[in-house]
């Protein structure tokens, strides 16, 4: 049997040719997905797109341009439903290249650029959650709705709960 080689929770990978982008390596995630802005379809019914945004150092601005894109129903971890295009990418993760699917949203967000998810994972790679090739990002500090919560439980709820219920409005 083959051995697969072992990649940590958080990876450097090479993408369209951008060298050194930090992905986290998500086995929960059925898909990969890539922080993409300026999505549009041209006159010739092509998908166009750049990698990342403005305000990140790995965007160059340069238009990547594909006539192979599907569109896919993508549900987060918070049970939000997004349509998203999904175009394939060369890709380099631990040293292996290849061509994945990823699908284009705005991760300006989030920790990392690129998610890669099972389906570039299956049968190449296994996964260490211990390795981690990329420093995560500092925690976020909590400590003033801590407080908020220890001064008046009742009240915090009472305020969490009004925002959520409009956040569904």
């Amino acid at each position: 049997m083959r051995q697969l080689p072992i990649i940590g929770s958080t990876a450097l990978v090479t993408v369209a040719g951008i060298e050194n982008v930090p992905a986290k390596v998500d086995t929960g995630a059925d898909s990969s997905s890539i922080w993409a802005s300026n999505i549009v379809i041209n006159s010739e019914n092509q998908l166009e797109f750049c990698l990342f945004g403005p305000e990140s150092h790995l965007y160059t601005g340069e238009k990547i341009t594909v006539d192979d894109y599907s569109v896919q129903r993508v549900r987060s971890s918070t049970g939000e439903v997004t349509i998203r295009y999904r175009v394939p990418l060369s890709v380099q993760i631990n040293g292996r290249s290849m061509k994945a699917k990823f699908t284009l949203y705005d991760r300006s967000k989030n920790n990392f650029p690129i998610l890669i998810g099972r389906k570039t994972l299956k049968n190449r790679f296994l996964v260490d959650v211990a390795q981690r090739k990329v420093k995560s990002p500092p925690k976020m500090d909590n400590s003033d709705i801590e407080a908020e919560l220890a001064e008046n439980p009742q009240k915090f709820h009472t305020k969490l709960y009004n925002l959520y219920q409009n956040k569904d409005r």
